[in-house]
């Protein structure tokens, strides 16, 4: 069988998902040697360790997802699903691509990356002893949570203010693409599974009990290798700006029961014109991405 990688590079050269709003966008970022070590909340170490775990959750992360989505394939018939299911693809491969660069950049700094990513990796294999459906219905849930950080990287003004704007290039163009394709596995799931609200109930314990240990583990692992951990008025204070009521981590989180209501939908939370703005300042011939945006003009082609 085709590798996963193998698979999501071949996916990601069809642009057929740019006809139905999830285009593959080769996108190239550059990491100067200048960038603070500490870049994100004005030199947080909690914070930028925070980012270190969540950069290294996506390379395999994503990959589990790709590889639950793709199980299902071949069984979708609706042409608008299976476009969306190949741009889902291709913008997974691509934000695989730059994570692993950007924790080649952690990497080069002194992080530790390592442990995080075996962690993550061994997480992840926990889940796939269960059965297809209930592994797509992870993956929804994981979509879920994914969507709601993006919309903090978009609209959380206290972290995007105190974020080096390079690094937030990537967090954005990342942002962006979870909203574009945060319904695909939720669809998929919905279409194959005959116990489609109750296998998205048990994802969520699932999930929890599989990597939640894993990254608050991975979390604190990066502050102590700083010789940080100890810094506890610093660390409590970049605690509390995360999970005070209004903070990142604290939006994110009450957002998350939503997925267990049986009438819940990714779409149910319109963002649409999130997205506008975005894709307009962002992605637009002169906006903020226009040197990292490779393939512009093929995208503009294959949507149209």
């Amino acid at each position: 069988m085709e590798s996963t990688r193998d698979y999501m590079q071949t996916e990601s050269k069809k642009l057929n998902g740019a006809k139905v709003g999830v285009p593959t966008r080769n996108m190239q970022f550059s990491l100067p040697t200048d960038i603070p070590r500490y870049f994100a909340y004005n030199g947080s170490v909690v914070g930028t360790a925070l980012m270190a775990v969540f950069s290294a959750i996506f390379p395999p992360g994503e990959r589990f997802f790709v590889e639950s989505v793709r199980y299902f394939k071949d069984n979708v018939k609706d042409e608008t699903l299976k476009a969306r299911i190949s741009g889902f693809v291709g913008q997974e491969m691509m934000h695989t691509r730059e994570h692993e660069r950007l924790n080649e950049w952690f990497s080069s700094q002194g992080f530790d990356m390592a442990i995080p990513e075996k962690l993550i990796e061994m997480s992840l294999a926990a889940c796939k002893n269960f059965s297809p459906t209930q592994q797509v219905a992870a993956t929804s849930f994981m979509e879920h949570f994914t969507a709601n950080l993006a919309a903090e990287w978009l609209t959380n003004m206290e972290f995007r203010n105190s974020v080096n704007p390079q690094m937030l290039k990537l967090w954005t163009w990342h942002g962006i693409e979870e909203l574009e394709h945060k319904d695909v596995a939720f669809d998929v799931h919905q279409l194959m599974s005959s116990s489609e609200h109750l296998e998205r109930i048990l994802s969520v314990p699932i999930v929890v009990a599989c990597l939640l240990p894993s990254i608050v583990f991975a979390w604190g692992y990066i502050v102590a290798r700083e010789g940080k951990f100890f810094d506890i008025g610093r660390n409590l204070s970049d605690l509390w700006a995360l999970f005070k009521p209004g903070g990142f981590l604290a939006n994110v989180i009450a957002k998350m029961p939503l997925f267990l209501a049986k009438n819940f939908h990714p779409n149910n939370e319109d963002s649409s014109a999130l997205l506008a703005k975005y894709q307009k300042d962002y992605l637009d011939a002169e906006g903020a991405l226009k040197n990292e945006f490779k393939n512009r003009d093929a995208v503009i082609r294959a949507a149209s």
